[in-house]
């Protein structure tokens, strides 16, 4: 049986097995799909290991990313342009390496959300490892601008700057702000995505609500009770409010396909894992 899994820390959390299981069983793929707690100072070994031991590929979650990126013979455009990897495919000796987060994010809110992106205007709040995921293949569906504010504007800066061949290529204005930048706290977008950890650390909202549009989306890329408060507060202002569930599953069945060859049913599983989380509150 083909053994697969997910390497974090920590790892008791994810849901990726259940996710990836669920997807085997509707597609008729017969696999094993485990969740694998490493060391800080092992992933490279846990990798090697499972590979040696049949592994045919795996995730990986926080905080080994950017080391899976380095583990890779061959990555994508998304690694590149991400430094980060959440998806290693083994064949013999050749470790494919892949960014699903924003193939996930862009599929969830065309296909499920039923939000077009093409000529929005896009806020895209926070500059680490989940903004970098998800800013590329966003640029690819060629929306109006994404500008991105961040605390720290330099590290605003140097990811704008890891993108703008992609974005002078797409005819996307992205720019970046600090978040009390004039220009952001002005006007309002089509589309607020929080990538910033001030869900995740309950933090206070990392900006006012006059960036909302009371016709547009906001999106916070966490799920569950990490991302009530923002969410909340969008719909308080009138906007649509989606969490990151939806990217959740769309990403793990981003890598399911590069895995397996076979595109599961995504918006069943979504519904199935959505109704599973509800009935354990």
């Amino acid at each position: 049986m083909d053994s697969y899994c997910v390497f974090g820390h920590p790892i008791e959390h994810s849901k990726s097995p259940w996710i990836q299981t669920r997807f085997a069983e509707l597609t008729g793929q017969t696999l094993k799909y485990e969740k694998t707690w490493v060391p800080l100072d092992g992933f490279s070994a846990s990798v090697h290991a499972f590979r040696a031991a049949g592994g045919k590929g795996c995730n990986v979650t926080l905080p080994f990313k950017t080391e899976a990126a380095a583990l890779a013979t061959e990555c994508s455009p998304r690694v590149a342009l991400a430094q980060a990897c959440n998806t290693l495919k083994f064949d013999g000796e050749h470790i494919y390496g892949e960014n699903t987060d924003g193939l996930g994010l862009v599929t969830d809110l065309i296909s499920n959300a039923g939000f077009a992106l093409q000529g929005r205007r896009i806020l895209l709040i926070g500059a680490g490892g989940a903004s970098a995921g998800v800013l590329g293949p966003l640029l690819t569906q060629k929306p109006h601008c994404i500008w991105v504010a961040n605390r720290t504007i330099d590290k605003a800066i140097q990811l704008v700057a890891r993108h703008a061949s992609l974005a002078l290529a797409e005819g996307v204005d992205c720019q970046a702000f600090g978040l009390t930048h004039e220009a952001i706290l002005s006007q309002s977008f089509d589309l607020v995505i929080n990538a910033s950890s001030s869900s995740l650390q309950q933090a206070a909202l990392p900006v006012p609500a006059s960036v909302l549009h009371a016709n547009g989306l906001a999106c916070d890329l966490m799920y569950g009770p990490a991302a009530l408060g923002f969410l909340e507060w969008a719909r308080a202002h009138g906007t649509e409010a989606r969490d990151g569930l939806g990217m959740l599953v769309e990403q793990a069945a981003a890598s399911f396909h590069l895995w397996r060859g076979v595109q599961p049913p995504t918006q069943e599983v979504l519904a199935d894992l959505r109704a599973l989380l509800n009935s354990s509150k």
